[in-house]
């Protein structure tokens, strides 16, 4: 599944999913911008990418400040002059019972994982109707579709996601562009680590595959939608879930 020459744009990408998913496209040829607001880990990730051969650029910033996305985008497209891939993973949560949930709360997650994609999807859509091609994945969750207690803002977030993958599909296609959602599942990142043992064996027990997935998981089936393997396939939305959700 050749990228060579591709160039990325990952969102969220110093860490957890996110830089799995960039060194897995990395791995595959493409040259990676990598945004995080973690500026100091994006540069991390950046010399990890280096270190195999590939060219890259850190960008920090805030995915929901609409002017910072599009900065980003431009100097982006000043360097590599195309953008052939988006994948908007960056996300956050804010996780609190609907009564006890502010506004705040709600703002700031709506804002980053569901505004910040649109903002990203925009501003490089411009750039991939002009070349005619491109793919965008959108990273969902097990959550946007069948809810979760606690989650109400971090649910609708990734629920919206879907519909925006759908919408955007649609749109797009015409141009030659693709676009596509994951929903994952329980991953074991930094957050299921947390959790005391008793509440991961128990999330286990939901799971048909008796396991937590992995980021690598998620970085390869976002390597396979974006590649010429899954040229056909656009508006959908890939679970990646050990069978939790079928």
């Amino acid at each position: 599944m050749s990228l060579s020459g591709k160039i990325a744009l990952v969102t969220g990408g110093a860490r957890g999913i996110g830089q799995e998913i960039v060194l897995k496209l990395a791995q595959e040829g493409a040259n990676i911008i990598i945004s995080d607001i973690n500026k100091e880990g994006a540069l991390e990730t950046l010399k990890m990418i280096e270190d195999m051969g590939r060219e890259g650029m850190a960008a920090g910033g805030d995915i929901s400040n609409s002017d910072e996305v599009d900065t980003m985008v431009q100097q982006a497209i000043d360097k590599f002059k195309r953008i052939d891939i988006l994948v908007n993973n960056a996300g956050v949560t804010k996780d609190n019972l609907l009564l006890r949930m502010k506004n705040e709360d709600w703002d700031f997650v709506l804002n980053i994982n569901l505004t910040g994609s649109f903002y990203c999807s925009r501003a490089v859509a411009k750039y991939m109707v002009k070349q005619r091609e491109g793919s965008i994945v959108n990273i969902s969750s097990v959550v946007g579709v069948m809810g979760n207690a606690g989650q109400v803002n971090y649910a609708s977030s990734k629920a919206g996601l879907i519909g925006l993958t759908k919408s955007l599909a649609r749109e797009l296609a015409p141009r030659g562009i693709r676009v596509n959602a994951i929903a994952p599942g329980f991953i074991d990142t930094e957050m299921t680590k947390a959790l005391p043992e008793e509440a991961r064996n128990r999330l286990i027990t939901q799971i048909p595959l008796t396991r937590l997935g992995t980021p690598i998981d998620i970085a390869n089936c976002v390597s396979f939608l974006v590649s010429e393997y899954a040229g056909y396939i656009t508006g959908q939305v890939v679970h990646v879930n050990g069978g939790m959700l079928m």
